[in-house]
C-alpha cells in the first residue's frame, strides 16, 4: 500500500516509522536494537532489513566475497529467513552454534590451547593425556577423544567462540568476512557471548554493524542475556501489533507502557475477562512451592466452571479456535496424560522446562527423530540426532537403523522409559547422550532394587524409569503444542483465536501473586529479587499476548489485596469475576 499515512493503518505507521530507522542505522553504520512487542511482526522487520544490504552493498560483497551474517536461535527460523530471503549468497543465515564453528574451524592451535582449560576437558585430557596435534572437530555434538581428532560437545562452542574472541587475529576475520551481523531473538543470546560482542565490537568503529532484533519482555527461559543497555546502540521500538484487537493491546499497553503498541483495525472487537478463586471456603495448599493455591481436584472444577462461563458467552473450545496455556501442571499433567511426572520429579521445572537430562534428550531429541523416521524424513531424523555426518555407508548401517527405530516405535507405545534407555543403550541408534551414560553407569553400581543409599537424583532417576514411556511421547507432544514453557520459540511466535490462562502454584521459581505486587512498584525491587520479577512478569505476558480476539484469565492461586489493584489497572476492574464454584 503507497500513498499518504492516512491510507496505512495504524499498526502500518508504527512499522513503517520503525522501519525507516532500521534502515537509517543500516545506511549509517549505526549499530541498533529493535524492541519489538508481541505481534509486531519483528521477522518482518528482519527480512525487510537483509532484502535492504542485498540491494545496498550486494554489488559491493559479491566481488569482495563478504557476506552478510544472520544469527537464528533455532533451524526452524533459520529455514524460515533464507526462505524469504530467496536463499541468497550474500546472507549466510545459521544458528549461533553453526555461525561460531564456520569461523572458528580454521584457527585449530587457538582452539586447542583454549580446550586445555575449559570444564569437561581439563578431566578429559587428564585421563587421556595431551591434545598434541589433533584436530578439532564439530560433527556429532559429543565430546569425543580420538587418535588423531578431538570432538566438540555442543556446550563446547560457544566457549569456544567467547574464548577466540579474545585474539584479534579472530576478530579481524569475522569482521571482514561478515560487515553487518543481525541477530535474531537476541535476548536469548548467550550471556557469555553477548558481553563479549559488547566488550569487543560495540562503540568501535572497525565493526561490524550489529542489529538485534527482538523482545526481551520474552525472554522466559535459559541463560539468554535478556535486555542489552550499551551507549553505542540506537534503540528503535516497533509500536505495532498486527495479532490482537484492541481490547486486548490496550491491556499489553498497560502492562508495558514504556512500547505501546497500535493495532491494525482499531474497530475490531474483542474480550479480556478475568476469574478469580478468592470466595473458595476451603483449606489452600501449604508450602513454599504451593501455599494459597486450591487442591487439585478444586482446581480442576475451577478450570471447568471457567470454561462453561465461557462456552455460555459463545466460546468456541474447538482446538483450532481455543488454546489453554496452564501455568500450573497439576491440573494440566492429568488432563494431557503425563500424570505421572509431577510425582516423579521435586520440581516441575524438571520436565516441563526440560531442566531434566533425560526430559531434555527424549523430547528434544528422540521424539523429533522418531517422528522424522516414521514418516521417512531421514534428513531431518539425522537433524534431530544432531548428526552432521549420519552413520549410514552401507546396506547393513541402514539395516541396523531400520531395525533399531522399529523397536524404538513399539517401546513408545508398550514399554517404560527404562525400556527405551536400555535399547538405546545397547544399540546406540541413537546414541545416549554423554551426560545419560555416565548417569546409568552410576546407577548400575547400585546392584540393589532398595533405595536405600541412593542420591535425591539417582531416587528421581529409578522413578522416572518406571513411568510409562507414553507419558514422555504426551508431555512432548504438549510442548511442541505451544506450552508457554516451551522455550525454543514455540509459544512465542504462535497465536490463536482465544486464550484461557490458567495461573497457580507449584513451581519453585515461579509466583505470580507476588508478582503482580511488585508490578506495583517495580523501580523498589532489590537486584536479588528483579531476575524472578521479570521471569514472571515475562511469562505472563507472553502467555497474555497470545490471543487474536478474546483473553481468559483463571487464577486458582489465593490473590491479595495488592495482586487485586495490579489486575484491576492491567485489565480493568469490571473485567474481574469470582468463580462460582
Amino acid at each position: 500500500m503507497t500513498g499518504a499515512n492516512d491510507t496505512f493503518s495504524p499498526a502500518e505507521v508504527a512499522s513503517n516509522s520503525a522501519l525507516s530507522e532500521v534502515y537509517r542505522c543500516l545506511e549509517q553504520g549505526e549499530s541498533f536494537v529493535l524492541e519489538a512487542g508481541a505481534g509486531a511482526g519483528k521477522t518482518y522487520t528482519l527480512v525487510k532489513a537483509l532484502r535492504h544490504l542485498i540491494l545496498r552493498v550486494g554489488h559491493v560483497f559479491s566481488r569482495t566475497r563478504r557476506k552478510i551474517a544472520c544469527i537464528t536461535f533455532t533451524r526452524v527460523a533459520r529455514d524460515e529467513i533464507v526462505a524469504r530471503t530467496d536463499r541468497s549468497p550474500l546472507v549466510f543465515c545459521e544458528t549461533t552454534h553453526a555461525f561460531a564453528w564456520a569461523l572458528m574451524a580454521g584457527f585449530q592451535k587457538q582452539m586447542r590451547s583454549a580446550l586445555e582449560g575449559m570444564p569437561g576437558w581439563v578431566e578429559l585430557i587428564a585421563e587421556r593425556g595431551a591434545l598434541g596435534e589433533r584436530r578439532v572437530e564439530y560433527d556429532l555434538g559429543h565430546r569425543s577423544f580420538g587418535d588423531s581428532t578431538v570432538g566438540l560437545h555442543h556446550d563446547d562452542v560457544l566457549r569456544l567462540f567467547v574464548a577466540l574472541l579474545e585474539y584479534e587475529k579472530f576478530r579481524r576475520v569475522l569482521v571482514s568476512q561478515y560487515p553487518y551481523i543481525l541477530i535474531d531473538e537476541y535476548q536469548d543470546t548467550d550471556s557469555k557471548l553477548m558481553a563479549a560482542i559488547s566488550r569487543h565490537f560495540l562503540g568501535r568503529k572497525e565493526g561490524p554493524v550489529f542489529g538485534f532484533f527482538g523482545d526481551h519482555w520474552q525472554k522466559i527461559y535459559g541463560d539468554g542475556c535478556g535486555a542489552i543497555h550499551h551507549h553505542a546502540l540506537k534503540r528503535i521500538g516497533k509500536g505495532a501489533n498486527f495479532r490482537s484487537v484492541p481490547t486486548i493491546i490496550d491491556c499489553l499497553n498497560r502492562m508495558r507502557p514504556e512500547l505501546v503498541q497500535m493495532a491494525k483495525d482499531p474497530a475490531e472487537i474483542g474480550e479480556v475477562r478475568v476469574f478469580h478463586t478468592n470466595t473458595w471456603t476451603g483449606q489452600r495448599r501449604k508450602g513454599a512451592h504451593w501455599g494459597g493455591d486450591l487442591p487439585a481436584d478444586e482446581a480442576r472444577r475451577a478450570f471447568s466452571a471457567v470454561n462453561n462461563v465461557l462456552r455460555n458467552n459463545g466460546w468456541d473450545f474447538s482446538p483450532s479456535k481455543t488454546k489453554v496455556l496452564m501455568l500450573t501442571h497439576r491440573i494440566l499433567a492429568h488432563e494431557q496424560g503425563y500424570e505421572s511426572l509431577p510425582e516423579v520429579f521435586r520440581y516441575n521445572d524438571s520436565f516441563v522446562k526440560k531442566e531434566n537430562r533425560y526430559i531434555e534428550f527424549l523430547v528434544d531429541v528422540v521424539e523429533p527423530a522418531y517422528e522424522a523416521f516414521e514418516s521417512r524424513r531421514y534428513g531431518a531424523m539425522f537433524e534431530a540426532l544432531n548428526m552432521k555426518m549420519p552413520g549410514v555407508k552401507n546396506r547393513d548401517d541402514k539395516s541396523g537403523w531400520q531395525r533399531s527405530m522399529n523397536s524404538l516405535g513399539l517401546l513408545r507405545g508398550n514399554g517404560t522409559v527404562g525400556d527405551v534407555i536400555d535399547h538405546l543403550r545397547a544399540t546406540r541408534l541413537p546414541r545416549l547422550s554423554d551426560s545419560i551414560e555416565r548417569r546409568e553407569a552410576e546407577l548400575d553400581r547400585f546392584v540393589s532394587h532398595e533405595d536405600e543409599g541412593l542420591s535425591k537424583d539417582l531416587l528421581e532417576l529409578r522413578r522416572l524409569r518406571k513411568v510409562r514411556y507414553a507419558e514422555i511421547v504426551s508431555l512432548a507432544q504438549y510442548l511442541r503444542g505451544f506450552s508457554p514453557f516451551e522455550t525454543k520459540h514455540g509459544v512465542k511466535g504462535a497465536e490463536f483465536e482465544n486464550v484461557v490462562v490458567v495461573v497457580g502454584r507449584g513451581w519453585n521459581a515461579y509466583n505470580f501473586v507476588r508478582m503482580l505486587e511488585c508490578s506495583m512498584s517495580p523501580e523498589g525491587i532489590s537486584e536479588g529479587d528483579r531476575r524472578s520479577y521479570e521471569a514472571n512478569r515475562n511469562l505472563f505476558y507472553v502467555a497474555c499476548s497470545r490471543p487474536r480476539r478474546r483473553l481468559a484469565v483463571l487464577f486458582t492461586q489465593e490473590l491479595s489485596d495488592a495482586a487485586f489493584r495490579a489486575l484491576g489497572r492491567w485489565f480493568g476492574f469490571d473485567a474481574i469475576q469470582a468463580v462460582e464454584f
